[in-house]
């Protein structure tokens, strides 16, 4: 059956019951379902491997057991006898395919909860954002590791470049739908089977496809508002000068494109760095996050960001490692990014 969007209506806090917990302040699920008589608020996740999720649950020292059972983390995971708890009023559901729109695999279609495998970002995000707003909440991840914004990613619109590597050989860049990744100027591009933002239509299109049948994935809702994006990605792009470059502009393109493809003009847009790049760093990470922080609504650089764009600097969050390196799986890398991310939605959505 296909769901209805509500897309004629500015997300308003008074109309889906902002709570307004400080989201400092996470309480255990109350176990209570969601007022279905509301729109359902579906996040949408997307970016690359980490957004995926690579968090240790068990295995001792790193795993979220050892955080949660141990050293006494994130609380409001486990109840008073120890088990995972379960949120009623979140669902978590997660598709993945690669390339275009075609085939799609799901692998989450549940409440949030930790369940078996590997965690992402998505359980600190559903939390907080299920315990600040009183209306049934969808957490929505769509991507697939090893993608770049500057290339499979590349949203709509996005226009060719050429630029000059470090041997002095120029090369062309195309832009959106344009083949192959790159070619020698004054050469003629050799066809390969893939486009500029081929990862990018597909990620979209899954998305919708799983909005399309609303009641499968969240049972019995018949309507629902985008109210959010979260983007977690940049290693692919942090080691292309070429692309590094360009991220700031393909970041605006992309915030722009996805409000545009999902009919939500009002939906808010949260980014995070890559945990291994600190503040002042010149090379591509440090591009990655200076593009990041130029789009946060508080840098004052996009005005029409104010208020709806925040970047989360995850540095001071992660607990080594590096984004290519899955931040060797620890657990707390993801939860403290999660947390971070979901925050970050909240304080947007107060506004």
């Amino acid at each position: 059956m296909k769901m209805k969007n509500v897309t004629n209506a500015s997300f308003l806090l008074a109309a889906i019951g902002f709570v307004g917990v400080a989201s400092a302040e996470l309480l255990d699920p109350d176990g209570k379902s969601a007022d279905l008589s509301k729109p359902v608020q579906v996040y949408i996740l997307m970016g690359q491997s980490n957004m995926l999720g690579f968090g240790k649950i068990s295995g001792g020292e790193g795993s979220l057991e050892y955080a949660v059972k141990e050293k006494g983390l994130y609380p409001y995971l486990v109840d008073d006898e120890g088990n995972w708890t379960e949120r009623k009023d979140v669902r978590n559901v997660r598709v993945m395919g690669s390339g275009g729109p075609g085939k799609t695999r799901q692998f989450n279609n549940e409440w949030m909860k930790i369940g078996k495998g590997k965690i992402g970002p998505e359980i600190g995000i559903g939390h907080h954002i299920g315990q600040a707003v009183d209306a049934p909440v969808m957490i929505l991840k769509s991507c697939i590791g090893n993608r770049g914004l500057g290339w499979d990613l590349l949203p709509p619109g996005s226009e060719g470049f050429e630029f000059t590597d470090s041997k002095g050989q120029a090369w062309v860049h195309p832009g959106y739908k344009g083949s192959p990744e790159r070619w020698k100027k004054g050469e003629d591009p050799k066809p390969i089977g893939w486009y500029a933002g081929l990862q990018y239509d597909g990620d979209v299109d899954r998305a919708k496809k799983v909005l399309a049948e609303l009641d499968k994935y969240y049972p019995e809702a018949t309507k629902y508002e985008v109210a959010g994006f979260l983007w977690w990605q940049g290693d692919r792009d942090s080691r292309s000068e070429a692309l590094s470059q360009r991220y700031e502009k393909n970041l605006v393109n992309l915030i722009k494109s996805l409000r545009k493809d999902f009919k939500a003009p009002n939906a808010k847009f949260v980014t995070a760095s890559l945990g291994q790049t600190k503040q002042g760093s010149t090379d591509g990470g440090g591009k990655i996050l200076d593009a990041m922080l130029a789009v946060d609504g508080e840098s004052g650089k996009y005005s029409e960001f104010k208020g709806n764009v925040a970047a989360v600097y995850t540095h001071p969050l992660s607990k080594g490692g590096s984004s290519g390196g899955h931040y060797s799986g620890n657990a707390e890398t993801y939860m403290n990014v999660g947390d971070a991310m979901g925050k970050a939605m909240v304080e947007l959505l107060k506004k």
